[in-house]
């Protein structure tokens, strides 16, 4: 086994606390003699879901030997909040410790700079490695059994029952419920994301009529109760009656039709899409990315492809889809819909004149609409990193991550201000955002009635009707940043390199050209004068302006490597990726590098 640099882990410090131990604080002099895994996530983040799926496997295969700690580290000042954290744990089945560090104690110990990270200790309490982004699966896996073998040998390996301890259930009609949809007949369809089915409730809101799905995470089709979701969102009516499902964790669309109950699978493979795979073809063979909203708009349904930050189409009649605006870069960027960026789209809905399809855009907390010309608008909202509650002037309101949008008779569009627990409405005609209503929890979705809105309270587990107020709330403005530290640089000349080791057994795919790419690019534009740009070295000299003392630098890196075995013809090929918003600050004697892990350490 090659050499590794000799690192010791800094302990784990969080003053939220830890969450699935049974009340036990742990310490890394508790779990040595384990090999762990910190997994530094947030769960706004839907990169950092995505690896919370990838390690399953994973956790489960080497439950005697591994132990997951899962690191909380918030972006947004609602995910600083302690219940907050309990709730994502249990919305997204987290089965492994989390320590909540509200304050980045443990982020800042470990020079942690991107959600999500992946750190590996070995079983004496040392790095062995740290991957950024998500797709390193594998890599973990061969790593796991190279430690495995090695400290088996060493006999400083600990084998046994790891330090999780499962919370009581509790009894709701709904957990978590992601989407809802208005039925023909007046009741509702409740996407129950944590319980992997969908609800039919009465027009009460309440009275639940059927449950469809097994309740077990899965991807059957089948009736009623043969098939199977895995944390479905989305809801939307097809012309012909059928129920589309943002099926998300599964990666797919499934069809439900309310008068048989049988569920069908439409679109995606079941697995999660990776750069340079298809973004068009026939819709059962092209891969999709954690859709979390579907709406029907300009014939064909559109999809709210949460995981690679853009929107998608699928054609019923031709049964296929396309990628239809954003570029997979993170961010907010107007023009033609192919050229434009978004941030982790949540939520769909058409205006009452059918003109504009709303996005709620939630990473950037941003409001943005599609044009039937296929041009991209924003709303509300300039970047990843300004948030808070602020009506007035929609070019200086503020969002904190919407989940949800709904379009009202009049024109306007209500927002389910999903970190402010709040209703909000933008309208068009005036420029202006107001309040409708707050002391929601998480409200992620509404849907109209009438004059009454139904709004989805995620955290509350159910649905609340509203009558739609004559005139707004008032509401103290609150702004916030990224409570992130600047990264302190030095003016002029500034290195960017991307560290990348392909992980033990894999080589850089080169058989058809470069295997890396590097994207950078800055908030505001005006900071970088040279070396904004993509580029396929891993390395770039970036030039800071003069007079621009602070900003975000945006930089985007994706690496391609095969296993490295010369009788394999065809070998497996994985592909790392990550994008890092990185808050600097130009100050004298600051630094002339600016490190950033993919994989590997930075020496």
């Amino acid at each position: 086994m090659a050499p590794r640099v000799r690192v010791r882990a800094p302990e784990l410090i969080g003053k939220g606390g830890w969450l699935n131990t049974g009340n036990v604080d742990l310490s890394l002099a508790d779990l040595r003699g384990r090999i762990v895994i910190l997994d530094f996530w947030t769960f706004c983040c839907v990169n950092c879901l995505h690896v919370l799926d990838e390690l399953r496997e994973l956790e489960e295969k080497h439950r005697d030997t591994v132990v997951i700690i899962g690191v909380h580290s918030p972006k947004f000042a609602h995910e600083a909040e302690h219940q907050a954290v309990v709730d994502a744990v249990e919305r997204y089945g987290v089965e492994h410790p989390v320590l909540d560090d509200p304050e980045l104690a443990t982020w800042k110990q470990y020079a942690v700079r991107a959600w999500p990270t992946l750190v590996v200790i070995d079983p004496e309490g040392y790095v062995v490695a740290q991957h950024a982004g998500e797709g390193h699966a594998h890599a973990l896996e061969a790593l796991v059994a190279e430690l495995e073998a090695e400290h088996g040998a060493k006999g400083t390996l600990r084998r046994g029952d790891g330090p999780y301890v499962a919370p009581e259930p509790v009894a709701t009609d709904l957990r978590f419920p992601g989407k809802a949809l208005l039925l023909p007949g007046g009741g509702f369809l409740v996407s129950d994301s944590t319980r992997h089915q969908l609800v039919e409730l009465a027009a009460d809101g309440e009275t639940v009529v059927r449950r469809i799905g097994s309740g077990e995470r899965g991807f059957a089709a089948g009736s009623f109760s043969e098939g199977s979701f895995s944390e479905p969102q989305g809801l939307a009516l097809l012309p012909d009656g059928l129920v589309v499902v943002a099926d998300t964790v599964n990666h797919a669309l499934r069809t439900y039709d309310p008068e048989t109950g049988a569920v069908v699978t439409i679109a995606g493979t079941g697995r999660q899409w990776m750069q340079g795979q298809p973004t068009s073809g026939a819709a059962l063979e092209v891969s999709l990315s954690s859709p979390w909203d579907v709406a029907w708009f300009g014939g064909r349904l559109w999809i709210a492809m949460a995981g690679v930050h853009q929107l998608w189409t699928y054609d019923p009649e031709t049964g296929t889809v396309e990628a239809a605006a954003g570029t997979t870069n993170e961010g907010i960027v107007d023009g033609p819909a192919r050229e434009a960026w978004f941030s982790q789209p949540s939520g769909l809905a058409v205006s009452a004149d059918g003109s504009r399809l709303w996005v709620a855009d939630s990473e950037a907390s941003a409001l943005r609409w599609v044009d039937l010309d296929g041009y991209v608008h924003t709303a509300v909202g300039t970047g990843l990193f300004d948030f808070g509650h602020r009506d007035g002037d929609a070019a200086q309101a503020l969002l904190q991550h919407p989940l949800g949008v709904t379009a009202l008779p009049d024109g306007s569009v209500a927002i389910a201000d999903t970190y402010n627990h709040a209703l909000r409405r933008y309208d068009p005609a005036s420029g202006e955002v107001t309040t409708l209503a707050t002391d929601l929890r998480e409200p992620s979705d509404a849907v109209l009635v009438g004059d009454d809105v139904v709004v989805v309270e995620s955290a509350r587990h159910r649905l609340t009707r509203l009558r739609l107020p004559e005139s707004a709330v008032r509401v103290e403005a609150v702004a916030h940043r990224t409570q992130r530290a600047a990264t302190e640089v030095a003016p002029g000349r500034l290195r960017v390199d991307v560290v990348f080791s392909a992980p033990a057994g894999q080589k850089l795919d080169t058989r058809y050209g470069p295997s890396t790419r590097l994207i950078i690019s800055s908030t505001p534009p005006e900071l970088l004068a040279e070396g904004a740009g993509t580029g396929t070295d891993l390395g770039r000299d970036v030039v800071l302006a003069e007079g621009v003392t602070e900003g975000t630098l945006h930089v985007s890196a994706m690496a391609a490597s095969c296993d490295d075995d010369p009788a394999n013809e065809y070998p497996a090929c994985h592909m790392h990726q990550n994008d890092w918003g990185v808050p600097v600050r130009v100050v004298a004697g600051g630094a002339g590098r600016l490190p950033l892990v993919l994989a590997g350490l930075d020496g």
